[in-house]
């Protein structure tokens, strides 16, 4: 117990110190032309070529700049990394599946007035590196590059003007993720 009340205390201390930096330091603006942001999150990851059993975990990070004003909102291009992981069958014994995927994406994100707040959408293309293992009358081990597409939507709200909280869900590397942002310039 004494454990779980010191960590409550530290992230209790971490919140109000970071809505002391945040009013300290004015008005927070969401992504615009010029800036760049980093995310990182997890959640429920994809199943690709449709060999995964029981829910995939997934963990993606992605950086992106905001090179285009469009416009209300603010178009960004970047890349992104992740990977999704799996296992279990009612087929086979001792499945387990994992895809490891690097991609370019591309979104369109809009502040709607909102102190703080960022939403947006876009779309992603890469490369999927699927790797499966299963045991049927022996070890069977099967590894495929794959492309990979993805549409997503998310939202992200800043608590100071350069680190924040964001959701984003979609079909993606991830189906849904929690995580952070930072925005570095």
């Amino acid at each position: 117990m004494k454990k779980h009340t010191l960590i409550s205390a530290i992230l209790l201390g971490a919140g109000l110190s970071l809505g002391t930096i945040s009013k300290a330091q004015g008005p927070m603006e969401p992504v615009q032309k010029g800036s760049v942001t980093f995310i990182a999150g997890v959640g429920i990851g994809n199943e690709y070529n449709s060999n995964y059993y029981n829910s995939a975990f997934g963990t993606k990070a992605a950086i992106e700049a905001g090179l285009w004003q469009a416009g209300p909102g603010v178009i960004t291009l970047g890349g992104e990394v992740g990977a999704s992981f799996s296992n279990g069958s009612s087929r086979y014994n001792d499945y387990k599946t994992h895809t490891i995927i690097v991609a370019g994406r591309s979104a369109w994100h809009h502040g709607w007035n909102v102190k703080g707040l960022d939403t947006y959408a876009g779309l992603s293309a890469g490369a999927g590196f699927n790797n499966y293992k299963y045991y049927k009358n022996g070890t069977v081990k099967e590894s495929e590059v794959i492309p990979v597409f993805g549409g997503f939507v998310g939202a992200s709200y800043f608590v100071t003007p350069t680190f924040g909280f964001n959701i984003e869900a979609g079909y993606d590397i991830t189906q849904i993720q929690g995580g952070i942002i930072l925005k570095l310039k």
